[in-house]
């Protein structure tokens, strides 16, 4: 802040002594240490009230920017449920918009017979391919191990 070299400090010494005198310079030595003192801890206080501004305009800032990110969230998932709550309602209208099956027998519709559409094991076997290999499937039969040469 200020500059002001020892040299100086002498000079401001020595005038205050001749001026003030010895029995009063202590007095005001003191008396000028308290008020630089307070000075230093209102320029301490001053700096950290503008800390604390700038971290709470910070913060503002911050707050709206979150702010923001939510209502363009909120306004984006509305739209996303307004769209499928039309489709679900073009589906129930295509639903009831279809005639309802007749009700004689001649022109029901009646279940497959789930047994008779099941593939029996013969027919799996006739479509398995042979290029493929099945990892699952067990052999039939357990394989032969070589034949031993005991030739001595």
């Amino acid at each position: 802040m200020f500059e002001i070299s020892f040299g100086e400090l002498l000079i401001i010494g020595a005038v205050a002594l001749i001026v003030l005198g010895p029995e009063r310079l202590p007095t005001v030595a003191r008396t000028i240490g308290a008020l630089v003192g307070r000075a230093q801890r209102f320029v301490a206080s001053v700096k950290s009230d503008i800390q604390q501004q700038s971290q709470l305009a910070g913060l503002q800032e911050l707050q709206q920017d979150m702010q923001q990110a939510a209502e363009a969230f909120r306004q984006q998932v509305e739209s996303e449920v307004a769209q499928v709550r039309e489709v679900a309602r073009e589906i129930e209208h295509e639903a009831t918009a279809t005639p309802p099956l007749a009700a004689d027998s001649a022109h029901s519709i009646a279940p497959p017979d789930v047994a008779a559409n099941l593939p029996s094991a013969d027919d799996e076997l006739a479509r398995k391919d042979d290029s493929q290999l099945d990892l699952f499937d067990l052999p039939a039969t357990p394989p032969v191990p070589p034949a031993a040469d005991h030739r001595s």
